[in-house]
């Protein structure tokens, strides 16, 4: 891996989930569940675990919802954010996924990533800023589950997208709109994810580096999708960062 400059650098912008923390594991888990009975159901293919990273990982809950549909050939009205969970519309099935999330959340609550708090916190100690920029309305919520909701000032989560009329993950807005909120130029911003659409974002933004962490999407699939450098846990990265004071 090649040394990062972190002098040139600013601020750093996580994605939450398969980042932070591992409720990636915890959305997998309720997607499987939802789609699973929904989709046998409807008498459509089954749904596998290459449909998480192909069509839900890192996208708005709607978004991805609807992109999962369209490879099934299922048509179903947008419906509204407020729709019930019993009800057959897009939102309606994205509501019912997070029905479940939030059930586990709150069963079993959730523990950091230790090496994600390692790095967290000397990315915080050499005054580096730093933000969370997650597709997830949750994001708040898991922040305080897990300890870690006073390391950020800036929370740009699905909620603020939707409020914002921000364009979620591919698309770059997410990032875009919390380096602003830091005050921090892209060219000096470094964004930090987990999935293919998170990374696709960042390399469209035209940050300064974009750090791949391979939780299950795959190295190359990351690096081919706009990550400069992959990582297994950003514990990997601290020594440097450490040294580069």
């Amino acid at each position: 891996m090649n040394a990062i400059d972190w002098s040139s650098l600013d601020a750093v912008l996580f994605d939450l989930d398969g980042v932070i923390t591992p409720t990636a594991e915890v959305h997998r888990h309720a997607w499987a569940q939802m789609f699973g009975a929904y989709l046998e159901q409807r008498g459509a293919a089954p749904y596998t675990e290459d449909d998480y990273f192909a069509h839900l990982d890192g996208k708005p809950r709607y978004e991805g919802v609807a992109d999962l549909l369209a490879s099934r050939d299922i048509d179903l009205p947008h419906g509204d954010p407020s729709d019930d969970p019993s009800a057959e519309t897009v939102c309606g099935l994205g509501n019912r996924k997070n029905v479940v999330f939030s059930q586990v959340l709150q069963d079993d609550g959730v523990e950091p990533y230790p090496g994600s708090v390692r790095f967290l916190d000397a990315v915080i100690a050499r005054g580096t800023q730093v933000a969370i920029v997650s597709s997830s309305a949750n994001a708040p919520v898991v922040l305080e589950a897990a300890r870690v909701a006073d390391r950020f000032g800036v929370v740009v989560d699905g909620a603020v997208a939707r409020d914002r009329s921000l364009a979620g993950k591919p698309e770059p807005e997410t990032f875009l709109f919390a380096a602003a909120e830091l005050g921090v130029p892209r060219e000096r911003a470094v964004v930090v994810e987990d999935a293919l659409s998170g990374v696709q974002a960042g390399r469209a933004g035209g940050f300064a580096l974009v750090v791949g962490v391979d939780r299950g999407a795959g190295e190359q699939a990351l690096l081919d999708h706009g990550a400069d450098v992959v990582v297994q846990d950003l514990d990997e990265l601290v020594a440097g960062l450490e040294g580069d004071r």
